[in-house]
């Protein structure tokens, strides 16, 4: 019982903290606002994290849904796993919450280096490695040419979809339609074994 009640602690702690710092940001976020509005003692919130920035870590991965199991995207077509993983949303019912957090993990990152480095490690690079791993398992089976610089196929896929999120969807703007279809499309129209130079 007494552990059935630390895992509803932990998760009343990861979703009140995840509200307060979408709506206040993450610098006007107490660890004594985040014991208040969880009804968790600040005692037992410091057993399970050090210090506020560990416990903001935490939270952008359960918002993200990382520390849910994660598909494998391996359908045996390569054009249907990159869209599949482009378009991958978990946690679709925290996305309102993503994007209240954004602007404030942009600013809380810029000041705190330490903090930004840890947050890409932890919710950026697994993306990145997924695409990477499509990428190889692509040239592995003969289907994308070899010798591809990885760095600018991930900038390549990964680019548009940055760039309609901080310059469209901030500014109320819709993602244009198929996208991700289309960024695939225009990749592998480059960069397939067969594609004539």
């Amino acid at each position: 019982m007494a552990r059935t009640k630390s895992r509803a602690a932990h998760k009343q702690v990861l979703k009140t903290a995840a509200e307060l710092f979408a709506d206040r940001g993450i610098d006007a976020t107490s660890m004594d606002a985040i014991a208040e509005g969880s009804g968790v003692s600040k005692a037992t919130i410091y057993k399970h994290w050090p210090d506020k920035d560990a416990l903001c870590q935490e939270v952008l991965v359960h918002v993200h849904g990382l520390d849910e199991k994660q598909p494998k995207f391996d359908s045996g077509d390569l054009r249907t796993d990159l869209i599949a993983r482009l378009t991958h949303e978990p946690a679709a019912d925290r996305r309102d919450l993503k994007e209240k957090l954004w602007p404030h993990l942009m600013a809380y990152s810029a000041k705190n280096h330490a903090f930004g480095v840890e947050w890409r490690g932890r919710v950026i690079e697994p993306m990145r490695r997924s695409l990477a791993e499509l990428l190889k398992r692509g040239q592995r089976r003969g289907v994308l040419q070899r010798g591809i610089d990885l760095e600018v196929a991930l900038a390549l896929l990964l680019g548009p979809l940055m760039y309609t999120h901080v310059f469209m969807r901030k500014q109320g703007k819709p993602s244009p339609k198929g996208l991700e279809a289309q960024v695939v499309d225009g990749f592998l129209a480059r960069y397939r074994k067969d594609h004539s130079r």
